[in-house]
């Protein structure tokens, strides 16, 4: 899309236009959604990144200035960078939530150490702990797969990925969680 496309969209925008909203949104989406992927947080879907940054940007473009050379992308892009990084540093003030004394001990019990509780509920608080760490769809697979035993054909078809996807899937979940796994036991 030109600039003088822009300009004209931006005006009507300006003017409450929900149509030239909506174009603008789908210029945009694309650039947005390789930076916020570049970018994302563990907690957050890329979709919902996109979205508080086109949020901001409707906030925000009272602020927009056009200069000559300068297209509206670049004001974009370096306004999605900054949407991400303030989530970022926001996710990284968030304080990690704590085991207690039994879920420790499963958690020393599962990378390795002597196995010694037998308590179910801190297992189960463990298994939540290191699940929370996934992305949703690695989460997902280990739930349907080793927490729910739904076979691999039937969580092919929930999912639409592929029975060989789904394998693929699991077994690089299961890695993931065991470095998370690793990565929190206390030394």
């Amino acid at each position: 899309m030109a600039d003088a496309d822009i300009t004209g969209i931006l005006a009507r925008v300006a003017q409450g236009d929900e149509d030239a909203a909506r174009a603008l949104v789908e210029h945009g989406t694309p650039l947005v959604l390789t930076i916020c992927r570049a970018h994302r947080p563990r907690h957050l879907a890329v979709e919902d990144l996109a979205q508080e940054v086109f949020l901001t940007m409707f906030t925000r473009l009272d602020r927009y200035e056009t200069r000559p050379g300068i297209p509206f992308t670049a004001w974009l892009s370096r306004l999605a960078v900054n949407v991400c990084l303030d989530v970022l540093r926001a996710e990284s003030r968030r304080p990690r939530l704590t085991l207690g004394a039994e879920a420790a001990a499963w958690l020393d019990a599962l990378t390795g150490g002597p196995e010694t509780t037998d308590n179910a509920a801190a297992a189960k608080e463990l298994v939540h702990e290191l699940l929370a760490e996934l992305d949703p769809a690695d989460r997902l697979v280990l739930t349907l797969l080793d927490l729910e035993e739904r076979p691999v054909a039937e969580i092919a078809e929930l999912t639409g990925w592929s029975r060989t996807a789904t394998k693929v899937r699991a077994f690089r979940a299961r890695r993931k969680l065991k470095a998370i796994a690793e990565k929190r036991t206390p030394s």
